[in-house]
């Protein structure tokens, strides 16, 4: 029994393919697509160029998908793409991600949740409010100032830490059932929005405009990819599943395209509500869609299936990402506190701890959004490592176990490497500054891999 005298105690193999389903569905279907989504049309707008930019990140989410599934199946331990970079880079391309995940990639995100979760119940909970200051101290020339928002966003970071704590099915069994919940809202909205009757009627062969398209498409992408992110999310859990090599592929690509076809009825419905141009200019088009086509009853209905949806992500974020650090404070490249499994519970108890504290701070400093926005640079670039390693591996070691291979070989982890080399590029090219701030942040991590890797000690099997 793990956890007796003279074992270690280890993850314990308890998730399937619905879990591993789930989570994808549960880290996709978050926020975004009820606010970001407006900033396609913003960009672009034509009804038929907002769906196939939509349909085209799908398919691009989707190629990643199965790339990864190869990799997943390849090497199914907790922790996931550190474990991928690693195996074909060497440890620092590993280490690299890991470290930018902690500090901003994986913790900012739980941040951003759990501040928005609380955004949006003030509007159910009038005294959660960011007028309503609960502590304003003076540091220095600074003052920290902590409003009602931030203080329910880092209670439900605490609240779900702790039930991640105390046992992996227990944290996906609460992650599980938000996520039944969001997506019984959201097709639910598709539902009643297409039986409506229209409000707007899209012109679908309006010209389309030639000036500045390329660019402007690069910019809508933006929004896509981050209302599709998250579709990797369950290979970080692989260690805790019953049958990685067939659950993980099928979890993350189900998933995928389930989202997919989520996403382009939404998309429909918006288009049904109001005119192109208008839903550029909506801060909550989900919101704004629903009370024009539903009236404000059903405004307010979408309102409570995204402040569910914001936790369920949250939720999800949380019970995956901590599974990122134990492995790397395992090989000795991390606090080496982070390795310890809890004897009892089975759960990477102390980087779920410290992932914890970290995000609640990011979220109690209001510094997270000012990150995520330097994040994305650094996102696309592990992608476009990751993806390349399917290539890379399969030229090193043609030998290795592929329980599961990708369909398409080569071309579409090659599409999928492509496509994130061109979004790195567009991104230096259209936002410089906070792409070499999330460069610069990726840096940070080379004096603390040297000084980690000069001490080493990897901790036992």
């Amino acid at each position: 029994m793990a956890g007796s005298s003279g074992t270690r105690p280890e993850l314990v193999r308890a998730l399937g393919t619905w879990d591993a389903t789930s989570i994808t569905i549960g880290t996709v279907l978050g926020s975004a697509i009820f606010i970001a989504a407006s900033f396609v049309p913003q960009n672009v707008p034509h009804a038929g160029l907002v769906l196939a930019i939509w349909l085209a990140g799908g398919l691009l989410s989707l190629a990643g998908a199965l790339s990864f599934a190869e990799l997943g199946a390849m090497f199914p331990r907790a922790g996931g793409i550190y474990h991928y970079l690693k195996e074909t880079y060497g440890p620092l391309a590993g280490f690299l991600f890991g470290w930018t995940s902690f500090i901003v990639i994986q913790c900012g995100s739980i941040a951003y949740l759990g501040v928005a979760f609380g955004e949006y119940l003030g509007a159910f909970v009038p005294a959660v409010s960011t007028d309503r200051i609960l502590l304003a101290a003076p540091l220095g020339v600074w003052t920290l100032r902590i409003n009602a928002v931030q203080a329910v966003g880092a209670g439900s970071i605490a609240l779900l830490t702790a039930v991640n704590y105390v046992g992996v099915r227990q944290g996906a069994g609460v992650q599980n059932a938000l996520t039944i919940v969001k997506v019984a809202a959201v097709t639910g909205f598709v539902v009643f929005g297409l039986a409506a009757e229209p409000t707007a009627s899209p012109d679908w062969t309006a010209s389309i405009p030639s000036s500045g398209l390329f660019a402007a498409i690069g910019v809508a992408f933006i929004g896509v990819f981050g209302s599709f992110d998250g579709w990797y999310q369950a290979a970080f859990s692989a260690g805790e599943m019953r049958d990685p090599q067939r659950s993980l592929p099928r979890g993350m690509i189900a998933g995928t395209i389930t989202m997919i076809a989520l996403y382009l009825l939404v998309n429909i419905v918006y288009l049904r509500a109001l005119p192109v141009a208008t839903l550029g200019g909506e801060a909550r088009i989900g919101e704004a869609a629903a009370t024009t086509l539903l009236g404000p009853a059903g405004g307010r209905l979408l309102a409570a299936a995204v402040v569910v949806s914001v936790l369920g992500c949250l939720a999800t974020c949380l019970l995956t990402a901590a599974r990122i650090y134990q492995p790397m404070a395992a090989d000795g490249l991390f606090f080496g506190s982070l390795a310890r499994i809890h004897p009892r519970y089975r759960t990477p108890s102390a980087s779920l701890i410290a992932q914890g504290i970290w995000g609640s701070l990011l979220a109690l400093s209001g510094t997270y959004e000012q990150l995520l926005g330097y994040v994305v640079f650094a996102v696309f670039v592990f992608h476009a490592l990751t993806g390349a390693a399917v290539i890379v591996l399969r030229r090193t070691r043609p030998d290795a176990e592929r329980p599961y291979r990708v369909w398409g070989y080569p071309w579409v982890p090659l599409v999928f490497t492509g496509s994130s080399v061109l979004f790195v590029l567009n991104t230096l090219v259209e936002r410089p500054v906070e792409s070499l701030a999330g460069a610069g942040l990726m840096v940070l991590g080379l004096p603390a891999y040297w000084w980690w890797s000069r001490s080493r000690r990897p901790t036992p099997a």
